[in-house]
């Protein structure tokens, strides 16, 4: 009897060590996920242009010039957009230049050649119709006249990126 269970105890043991040695196994899942949203990073080189003074008809240039310009954008079956409006005419103590006066020109891929600043509707500046980090120039110009006042005139242009 005794032989018996040592038999009976020895073969568990053996089925014992033989499933652990065979393995067990289970399956667990891991769900990943991952939101990608747009994305639309505008940096300026400046902040602050200036038009040094200069005798009629030579056109004002701006000192900053060119001003790199870098738009980071994310996008998907969309279109990113860069645009530019100004606040108004440039403005003195006493006096107004129309701001359509200033014009500009650029260089890089997806930046619009050439341009001019409006205070009444948005100006096209860029557009890029993949993702991507464009880097491009602005050189600002502003045109002359023996009909301006004297004064320092300031005008605010806001650009904004926008990646639907």
């Amino acid at each position: 009897m005794k032989k018996k269970a040592l038999i009976l105890s020895a073969c568990f043991l053996i089925l014992l060590l033989a499933g652990t040695a065979w393995g067990a196994s289970d399956i667990a899942n891991l769900t990943i996920n991952a939101q990608v949203d747009a994305v639309a990073i505008l940096t300026l080189g400046e902040t602050i242009i200036n038009f040094p003074a200069t005798t009629p008809p030579t056109q004002f240039v701006a000192t900053e010039n060119p001003v790199s310009v870098r738009c980071q954008v994310l996008i998907d079956l969309t279109e990113a957009t860069l645009t530019v409006i100004c606040d108004g005419p440039l403005t003195s103590a006493t006096s107004t230049i129309a701001i359509a006066n200033v014009t500009w020109t650029a260089t890089g891929a997806g930046y619009n050649a050439a341009g001019t600043m409006s205070s009444g509707s948005a100006q096209a500046a860029g557009s890029w119709a993949i993702s991507g980090d464009y880097v491009g120039a602005f050189s600002f110009f502003l045109a002359n006249s023996w009909l301006y006042h004297t004064g320092s005139y300031t005008a605010i242009a806001t650009y904004t990126l926008t990646a639907p």
